[in-house]
């Protein structure tokens, strides 16, 4: 800060030093009457005319030394017949509604193969109910002699389903609460299929949000297996229904994924070792629609 020089009054021989009177401001002097005038005016609001205060603010703008400054760069013209670059789909960003009427539903043959090659090809596919398209980003594979797979139960009333031929659903409830949707693999009597754990929305948002009783567009909307299915509107009653026929609950062909993340699967920790640590987690790599762990998946080789 710079110091404001004191203002010296000159002395007047005409009043006596040791005068306590008040004077009027017609017998002072003409400096101290201009530096009560600029007070006053200072009091009231106003500008005040002082020549060292003037001076001071006229220096406080000069740059001082001794401190750096960062020159501000003047923002670029943009050049001669140049157009506005529209922001292009982020990565992993599922496709328009309008788009899918290029995909057709998946033939029987398709789902009739080993789970484990069942659930990679499946990523990037749509299952469809209604207005309500999505597009699957996760998926898991469980298959016969597996420890973590329904299938080792046997057939039962609910294990049923997972028997039949490839290309069926089989849904069922987790702990009672979360519906589940898989999709038989293989074929008839082997007991193996794929769970779809996590999609994106592609079409009937507002129907999805209404039936997960949640306003969001984040992908906590369908990262997770029991909010597929409670975002598809399914029930037990959707097991064993073919998904190669048009119709309520199909899947159609959609773009293959350029990368494929792999890891263990979620939740089997009752299962065998081999099985808890086996890599039959699958999900698009660079999509945000995918369920958690996230930090236990990755590119093949690494």
């Amino acid at each position: 800060m710079f110091a404001i020089e004191r203002m010296r009054v000159p002395p007047n021989k005409n009043i006596p030093k040791t005068c306590s009177r008040s004077l009027s401001p017609s017998q002072l002097p003409m400096k101290t009457r201009a530096a009560a005038a600029n007070r006053n005016a200072r009091r009231r609001g106003g500008p005040g005319n002082s020549p060292s205060r003037a001076s001071d603010h006229a220096e406080s703008l000069k740059p001082r030394t001794g401190r750096r400054t960062r020159p501000i760069a003047a923002p670029k013209a943009a050049s001669p017949g140049s157009q506005l670059q529209l922001p292009q789909r982020p990565i992993g960003a599922p496709p328009s509604s309008s788009s899918l009427d290029q995909f057709k539903i998946l033939s029987r043959e398709f789902f009739q193969i080993d789970a484990l090659d069942l659930a990679p090809r499946l990523l990037g596919k749509f299952l469809r109910r209604d207005d309500v398209v999505l597009q699957i980003t996760e998926v898991e594979a469980y298959r016969p002699n597996d420890s973590a797979c329904h299938g080792r139960f046997g057939i039962t009333a609910r294990t049923a389903p997972v028997f039949g031929p490839g290309g069926h659903a089989y849904v069922y409830r987790c702990y009672g609460l979360h519906t589940m949707l898989n999709v038989v693999a293989d074929k008839e009597g082997v007991g193996a299929a794929v769970l779809i754990r996590s999609c994106a929305p592609v079409s009937g948002l507002e129907t999805i949000q209404k039936r997960r009783s949640q306003e969001t567009e984040k992908p906590v909307l369908l990262a997770g297996p029991g909010k597929v299915g409670q975002a598809l509107g399914l029930s037990t009653d959707w097991s064993s229904h073919p998904l190669y026929t048009p119709g309520g609950l199909e899947i159609l062909d959609g773009p293959k994924p350029e990368n494929i993340l792999i890891g263990p699967r979620v939740g089997i920790e009752y299962a065998l070792p081999d099985d808890v640590n086996a890599l039959w987690r699958f999900a698009i790599a660079g999509s945000a629609w995918v369920s958690s762990p996230r930090n236990t998946l990755r590119l093949p080789g690494l």
